[in-house]
C-alpha cells in the first residue's frame, strides 16, 4: 500500500484516478501553514504538488519513506532538487502536458502585442473608438528568433511557418544545421540571431539571464520580445530602458524573477513590475497563464499520477529530473543489458574486501554505448548496496559514492576486446589493501536469446548465465580441488546445478551455480582448505528471458 499527497490544487481526473487504485492510501490537502507540509512529507512515499507550495531542502533533511516527488507541470523552481537528490528522492515532472498550450501563449501574446490588443480592448471599453493610435504590425514575412528548441520550441516554430513567418533558432544542445525539415536554419552563435529576429520568444529552462543590456543592444532596432518560460531569462531592468529608448519596440511578457504567491504579496509583486507596467501598450503582461488551459491542466494531472505510480510500482522512470540520464523506455535487448549490469555488480561487490575508490564501466558497441548512463548508475547502485545502510536507489547512487571518496568513470573498451565481441560491458573497481591497490574486473555480455552472460572476472575467462546462488572460487590450481568442493557440498545436501572453470597461470576460478544457497558451515569448510584462497557466495535473482 503506497500513501501519496496531494498537497497542492490538481484537476478533479488526477484524484479519480488514484481514488480508484487498490493500492493507493490517498490524503489531499492543499492549503498549508508554513513548515507545516516539511513536517508531513516523510509520512508518505509519494507527494503531489503543482506551483502554490515549495519544498525547500530543509524540509527534505529527514525524508522519513519519502521516494518520489512529482510536479503537475514542467518546472521544478519550487523544489530544492538538490536537497531531494541527497535524500535520495526521485524529482519528476509532466513535460509534455502543457507543450501545446504554452506554445499557443506564446504565439497569443505574439500577436497581442503585435495589433496592440489589450490596450484596444481596454480603450473600447472606456468609451473610445481610436483606431489610428492602435496601429499594429503583421506578423507574416517577419523572421521569429526561437531560443531554446526542445518541445515546446518546436511546437511554437510549427505554427509560426503555419503565419508564414520566417523561423531561424538557437539551442546549445541542437547539432543540425537545419530543423522541421529544413525549415528551421539553426543558429550556432547566440549573439549571432540577435541582429536576425524582428520577435524572439525565449523557451529555455532558465538558471541565467540570456537578454541582459548588452544583448539587447545587439538585437535588431524595433525587435519584439516574448517570454513565457522562466522569470529572469529577460532583465526587466533593462528590458525597459531599451523600450523607453524605442531600441526594442515591445515585449510580452507571462513569468516573473519573482511572483505573488507564500513569499511575496501581490501589492509588492505589482510595486516591482512598475518600470514594465507603466509602458503602455508597449508591453503586453499576464499571470503566468501559460499552462493554464483545462486540456493542460487535466493532462498534467493524469500524467504525473501515471509518473509516480508507475516508479512507486518499480515499473520504471517517467518524466524524471534528477536521475541522472536513465533511461526507461528500454528494449528487450536494452533490458536485459541493464539486468546484467546489476547482477555484475553484485557479483564484483561479493569479492572485494573492504570496498573500493573507484568504479569504472567501459562499454563495446553502440547497443550498450547508447545507454551508458543508466548501465552506470545501476551498477554503482548495486556496487555500493551492501555496504551502506542509508536508502540508495538511481537517484542518489552517484552522491552516495562521491560522498565517500569513490571515483566514477565511464570508458570504451579496448580494440581487442572489441574484435572478440560484438557488444558487451566491463566493470572494474578498484581497492587498496595494505597500501597495495588491487583491481578487480567482470565482463559480461546479452546473446541474441537476451539472457545475460557472464564471460569473464579477474582474467579468468567462462560463459555462464548469472542467476540464483552461487559460489565463487578462486584456488590453486591443483589436483583434487574440484572433489574437494563437490564431496564437501554432498556431504551437506547442496546439490551443484551447473559449474565453469577456468584457469589462468597456476590459478583457476570456479563459478558455482547452485540449487540452494551454500550454507555458513559449507562456507566455514571450504575455507579449512589451503588450496581455496577465495571462497565468496554470491546471492542474485533468477533470470527472466526478455521478449
Amino acid at each position: 500500500m503506497f500513501e501519496i499527497l496531494v498537497a497542492d490544487k490538481l484537476a478533479d481526473e488526477g484524484k479519480a484516478i488514484l481514488k480508484g487504485q487498490p493500492d493507493v492510501k490517498l490524503t489531499v490537502q492543499d492549503k498549508w501553514a508554513p513548515g507545516e507540509l516539511g513536517k508531513a512529507l516523510g509520512n508518505y512515499d509519494g507527494v503531489i504538488i503543482r506551483s502554490g507550495v515549495k519544498i525547500k531542502g530543509e524540509d527534505l533533511a529527514s525524508p522519513g519513506k519519502l521516494k518520489a516527488i512529482a510536479r503537475a507541470g514542467v518546472g521544478v523552481d519550487n523544489v530544492d532538487v538538490e536537497a531531494a537528490t541527497k535524500a535520495g528522492v526521485l524529482v519528476m515532472n509532466t513535460p509534455d502536458a502543457n507543450t501545446t498550450t504554452t506554445a499557443e501563449h506564446a504565439l497569443a501574446l505574439m500577436l497581442a502585442l503585435s495589433r496592440k490588443i489589450p490596450a484596444a480592448d481596454a480603450s473600447l471599453r472606456a468609451g473610445k473608438w481610436d483606431r489610428n493610435v492602435f496601429m499594429g504590425t503583421q506578423l507574416a514575412g517577419k523572421t521569429l528568433g526561437i531560443v531554446g528548441f526542445g518541445r515546446i520550441g518546436r511546437a511554437v516554430a510549427k505554427r509560426a511557418l503555419g503565419l508564414e513567418m520566417k523561423v531561424v533558432a538557437f539551442d546549445k544542445f541542437y547539432f543540425a544545421e537545419t530543423a522541421l525539415d529544413g525549415q528551421v536554419k539553426m543558429i550556432k552563435d547566440f549573439d549571432a540571431l540577435l541582429p536576425m529576429c524582428d520577435y524572439i520568444t525565449l523557451h529555455t529552462p532558465g538558471g541565467e539571464t540570456l537578454l541582459g543590456a548588452e544583448q539587447l543592444a545587439k538585437c535588431k532596432k524595433g525587435v519584439r520580445l516574448v517570454n513565457a518560460a522562466r522569470g529572469g531569462l529577460i532583465d526587466e531592468t533593462a528590458l525597459a530602458e531599451a523600450i523607453k529608448s524605442g531600441h526594442v519596440a515591445g515585449a510580452a511578457i507571462d513569468v516573473y524573477p519573482v511572483e505573488p504567491g507564500p513569499e511575496i504579496e501581490l501589492k509588492a509583486f505589482i510595486e516591482k513590475e512598475q518600470p514594465l507596467l507603466a509602458l503602455g501598450d508597449k508591453v503586453v503582461l499576464t499571470p503566468h497563464l501559460g499552462a493554464s488551459t483545462t486540456e493542460a491542466q487535466t493532462a498534467a494531472a493524469t500524467d504525473v499520477v501515471a509518473g509516480i505510480l508507475t516508479y512507486l510500482r518499480g515499473q520504471g522512470l517517467v518524466g524524471a529530473v534528477n536521475a541522472g540520464g536513465v533511461e526507461v523506455n528500454l528494449s528487450p535487448q536494452e533490458k536485459a543489458y541493464a539486468d546484467l549490469a546489476q547482477r555484475m555488480g553484485t557479483i564484483l561487490a561479493s569479492i572485494t574486501e573492504k570496498g573500493f575508490d573507484s568504479i569504472t564501466l567501459r562499454t563495446n558497441g553502440e547497443l550498450p554505448k547508447r545507454i551508458a548512463n543508466t548501465l552506470q548508475r545501476l551498477a554503482v547502485m548495486t556496487l555500493l548496496k551492501p555496504f551502506l545502510t542509508e536508502s540508495l536507489n538511481v537517484v542518489n547512487a552517484f552522491h552516495l559514492a562521491e560522498d565517500r571518496g569513490i571515483s566514477i568513470r565511464s570508458e570504451t573498451m579496448g580494440r581487442a576486446v572489441q574484435r572478440a565481441i560484438q557488444h558487451s560491458i566491463e566493470l572494474e573497481i578498484t581497492e587498496k589493501v595494505a597500501g597495495e591497490t588491487k583491481t578487480h574486473t567482470i565482463i559480461g555480455t546479452v546473446f541474441a536469446d537476451n539472457m545475460p552472460r557472464v564471460l569473464g572476472i579477474k582474467g579468468y575467462w567462462m560463459d555462464m548465465i548469472p542467476a540464483g546462488p552461487m559460489l565463487l572460487i578462486v584456488n590453486k590450481d591443483r589436483p583434487g580441488v574440484i572433489g574437494l568442493v563437490g564431496n564437501t557440498f554432498g556431504k551437506l545436501g547442496i546439490n551443484i546445478a551447473d559449474m565453469t572453470i577456468s584457469r589462468k597461470g597456476d590459478r583457476a576460478l570456479m563459478l558455482l551455480k547452485l540449487d540452494s544457497e551454500a550454507s555458513p558451515e559449507a562456507i566455514a569448510a571450504l575455507k579449512t582448505d589451503p588450496s581455496l584462497e577465495v571462497v565468496k557466495a554470491i546471492m542474485l535473482p533468477p533470470v527472466e528471458q526478455q521478449h
